[in-house]
């Protein structure tokens, strides 16, 4: 019968009967008696292979107990990095802090740009080009249209475990800084023709020498800003990917707290330097306007040849040509508002909450983002996402991770915009005392431009995830367009109302 026995289970040896293992209860005698048939071993042989199906069951059933751990040592020993944390296990607490200095870092960022703002509206190329006020929000977004998009993109691809190799690494940075080079290159382009039609439209003026000069100070500034931010933030994603930190909330605002600087100094310089050069030589501004829109047929072969950036070099006009035309806008107001010496004062505030807005809202869009592709891929529904816009209740109430982080991120606003104001009226910026009533109409517009953007970005990245759109490529754009937009609508209004009112003690106008 022993001999039976293991010819009959020699075809089992590859699954999990092994009968010959001392101590195993399958070899056990008593066990084979109770199961034995009158026609000798062929019952024995099924029992036997139930048996060594049930233990495997049962060792199946041991591993699952810690499902997670099993996980973990999987992804390992395909050679992925380690997980970051989970978005879903983060505190209040947690998120704040690691929001708190990169969201200080972003402020202080833009105040500085408000205060370099606030002293190069004096300069010669703003007094008699001001157009280049409507150029202002317009680069400016770009952080959001480029910048914060890519930092964006780049930390779901870190979560999510497509930049752990080198090779990968290596594929994701070249791919995505030949898009932002082609991005920019061409929004630039479009910003400074909106900027020439909405100058133009309005005092019936044209010039063409005007217009050259806009065209190529705004297509420098946005390929040289979009080269050196893109290079800083894949610098600041590997980084924080090293340290544990989750990249989602340190990326996008440091991508702004230098943005706003950076772009505001290069566009200053480089316009003052080329309406100098205006006059005596001509032939500059053209010149530096078709090197640069020369360039574009490089950087589109090598976005076309990376399949990382294959997609969204075909798809991802449309969000940052909508969002540079909503900016533009925004610079419409600010051209208008500014150029009037009641609210000279206005000019190195608007920088600072157009830059807070579009910072805590991009930090919540990339949060949502990176939660529904933990899910799944555009268009899978993963239990949460809203088909209808969502109720106020539902975005800064609820007991999930993204309704958390909206609170802390709108907790922010005023704790935030005090330590600016604060910071600006220590280095004796602008034209406007800090009094009572005017701090209250200023945080009054900061924390609605706030609340409304954050709302949007819930029903927004939702929006766009069930119509089968990457919201890390398609929202912020929109979401940071539209804090240039509400800002600069509510901040102008302030300063409006504050006037006709009689803030006299603010010095609103001086």
């Amino acid at each position: 019968m022993t001999s039976k026995l293991e010819q009959k289970e020699t075809p089992q040896a590859n699954g999990a009967a092994l009968p010959g293992v001392p101590g195993d209860s399958l070899a056990s005698p008593e066990r084979s008696q109770d199961f034995l048939g009158p026609d000798g071993s062929a019952v024995e042989v099924v029992v036997l292979e139930s048996r060594a199906n049930a233990k495997g069951v049962r060792e199946e059933d041991a591993l699952l107990e810690n499902g997670s751990q099993s996980n973990e040592s999987d992804d390992t020993s395909t050679d992925r990095g380690p997980e970051p944390a989970s978005p879903l296990k983060e505190t209040s607490f947690s998120i704040g802090l690691q929001v708190l200095f990169p969201f200080l870092l972003a402020g202080f960022g833009t105040v500085a740009a408000g205060m370099v703002l606030d002293i190069v509206q004096h300069w010669d190329v703003f007094k008699y080009v001001t157009e280049v006020f409507i150029l202002v929000p317009a680069l400016l977004g770009l952080k959001g249209n480029l910048e914060m998009t890519l930092a964006s993109r780049l930390s779901t691809a870190a979560n999510i475990g497509q930049m752990d190799t080198p090779k990968e690494l290596w594929k994701m940075i070249t791919g995505n800084m030949a898009l932002i080079q082609v991005q920019a290159t061409v929004v630039g382009f479009l910003a400074s023709i909106a900027a020439v039609v909405f100058g133009w439209i309005p005092d019936g003026h044209f010039s063409l020498a005007h217009a050259v000069l806009l065209c190529a100070s705004s297509v420098a500034t946005a390929f040289i800003a979009s080269l050196v931010l893109g290079m800083i933030m894949i610098g600041v994603i590997i980084g924080s990917r090293k340290m544990g930190i989750n990249p989602d909330n340190v990326a996008t605002p440091i991508a702004a707290s230098l943005g706003d600087l950076i772009t505001l100094a290069l566009l200053s310089g480089i316009s003052w330097g080329l309406y100098k050069e205006l006059e005596s030589k001509a032939y500059v501004n053209p010149l530096v306007c078709a090197f640069f829109i020369s360039l574009l047929p490089i950087w589109i072969i090598i976005a076309k040849r990376n399949s990382a950036t294959r997609e969204v070099l075909y798809s991802g006009w449309e969000p940052v040509i909508i969002a540079m035309a909503i900016s533009s806008v925004g610079g419409l107001i600010l051209d208008r508002t500014v150029s009037d010496p009641n609210f000279a004062g206005m000019a190195v505030f608007t920088p600072v909450i157009n830059g807070v807005g579009g910072n805590l809202v991009a930090v919540q869009a990339s949060r949502i983002s990176t939660y529904l592709h933990m899910s799944g891929e555009p268009g899978d529904s993963p239990g949460t996402a809203p088909r209808r816009c969502p109720s106020p209740c539902s975005t800064f109430f609820s007991p999930d991770v993204n309704s958390r982080s909206a609170r802390v991120l709108f907790l922010l606003v005023v704790p935030g915009h005090l330590v600016f104001l604060y910071t600006i009226h220590s280095m004796q910026g602008g034209h406007t005392t800090l009094t009572l009533i005017f701090i209250i109409f200023y945080m009054t517009a900061a924390l609605l431009q706030v609340l409304i953007l954050l709302y949007i970005a819930d029903w927004m990245v939702h929006w766009m995830w069930g119509r089968h759109l990457d919201p890390d490529n398609f929202s912020i754009p929109y979401l940071t367009a539209l804090g240039d937009l509400i800002g600069t609508g509510l901040l102008a209004l302030s300063f409006h109302v504050l006037w006709l009112i009689g803030d006299r003690d603010s010095d609103v106008g001086d």
